[in-house]
């Protein structure tokens, strides 16, 4: 099943609740908007290199559409729609004046240069200037990006527009980014990730957390629980995992990725696969890697009571049966990810009114929103006696239809 296909089984299931007559949802189902381009570089060695990159804006009824841009070899249109379609339903579940959007460039960025990394970028910025801006489309960091793609996009868009830092989200702080706005998705996660346990009557102190991906998200995650006295076992990356019944030490490994850009080989440590990982026995699993990892094959031998979906997607539906019919709590990721929108939308205030914030600030906002987002889910599916995902979707598409419905066609 592919992943806008998976997205529209969701969607589909809230509308039901909902409600929604059938030209209402093919309505807010279908994007306003699909842009392809060719994105062409001279490589270093002097050869010419041809990508192709998108931008889609799903819906704009609640303000300016919002979404990473992300840099990866699998990249295509249908991910990339599926993923502009969630940003929609997440902006409007957590409350933010945005809508849906997503792009990506079909590219292998660590066969690039840093000469060829912003060359590329340069050039989709060129082609795609004229339809993004802090009024219109606003791109943030995602997989294969990071605050420096993201000061390059602005200081190509500013060639156009000129100065406009809000064109753009997930900046490095000397270029009007937000403090805090890093850590933000894997805080949210955490977060999130607590205010479950609380529910299921679980005390974090102690308890047992595998993480698959250890990037930004994974790693900010496994950090702030860590700090809120979780006992994170198990996590990997794409050169595999690590497991230590007693807990990881996630400082040190933190600083062990960085130097070494791995988390295998961690002394002291059992190596274990990323399968391994999936289905190890814990309480929390958080997959905070690629979409798709969570399979129904995977879901019949996961012995984690909960699962907090850090990465976008990692959940198939038939997956998502066997969970609910086994009575694992699956928090969605329109929800459990949404921090990072949400502190992109305190970076985009920021920009506009031209007046920081105190990192003190950011994180109480943050908090504030992903708290009183997870009370009014959780709300929905007690009342409703549905699950978390359907619930998340009744919130996010409900507040979108009553927009477009309000604003008219």
């Amino acid at each position: 099943m592919g992943s806008y296909e998976t997205a529209c089984r969701y969607f589909d299931q809230a509308s039901r609740q909902v409600g929604l007559s059938r030209n209402m949802q093919e309505l807010l189902r279908t994007p306003e908007r699909e842009v392809k381009v060719e994105v062409a570089i001279e490589r270093d060695n002097g050869e010419i290199a041809t990508y192709i990159g998108y931008r889609i804006q799903h819906d704009s009824s609640r303000g300016p559409m919002k979404g990473g841009l992300r840099f990866h070899h699998e990249v295509d249109a249908d991910e990339v729609l599926a993923l502009a379609s969630l940003m929609t339903w997440k902006t409007a579940l957590v409350n933010i004046p945005y809508g849906g959007a997503k792009g990506g460039i079909s590219v292998d960025v660590s066969q690039l240069s840093q000469g060829e990394l912003e060359r590329v970028t340069r050039k989709f910025v060129d082609k795609v200037y004229d339809v993004i801006g802090p009024s219109k489309d606003i791109p943030a960091p995602d997989m294969g990006t990071n605050a420096q793609v993201m000061a390059w996009i602005m200081n190509q868009f500013e060639k156009y527009r000129g100065f406009n830092p809000a064109c753009v989200t997930g900046k490095p702080l000397e270029l009007h980014g937000a403090d805090g706005r890093e850590e933000a998705t894997g805080r949210g996660v955490a977060m999130i990730t607590r205010e479950t346990l609380d529910r299921l009557k679980i005390d974090v102190t102690g308890v047992t957390v595998a993480i698959q991906g250890f990037g930004n998200v994974g790693s900010f995650a496994a950090h702030f629980l860590n700090e809120f006295g979780a006992k994170v076992v198990a996590v990997s990356d794409a050169s595999g995992g690590v497991y230590k019944a007693d807990g990881l030490n996630i400082p040190q490994l933190i600083e062990y990725s960085k130097d070494t850009g791995a988390v295998r080989g961690f002394p002291e440590t059992e190596a274990i696969s990323n399968e391994e990982l999936l289905t190890s026995n814990v309480t929390v699993l958080i997959p905070a890697a690629l979409g798709g990892v969570l399979t129904k094959e995977i879901a019949r031998d996961t012995r984690a009571k909960c699962i907090i979906e850090a990465a976008n997607n990692p959940t198939e539906p038939e997956a998502d049966e066997i969970f609910e019919k086994n009575d694992v709590v699956v928090v969605p990721d329109i929800l459990a990810n949404a921090g990072g929108v949400t502190v992109s939308y305190f970076e985009w205030v920021q920009n506009r009114q031209h007046f920081s914030w105190e990192k003190s600030r950011v994180r109480s906002e943050l908090d504030r929103i992903m708290s009183d987002s997870f009370e009014l889910v959780w709300k929905i599916a007690t009342d409703k006696k549905v699950s978390l995902r359907v619930a998340a979707y009744i919130l996010g598409i409900g507040r979108v239809g009553r927009a477009t419905v309000l604003g008219g066609i």
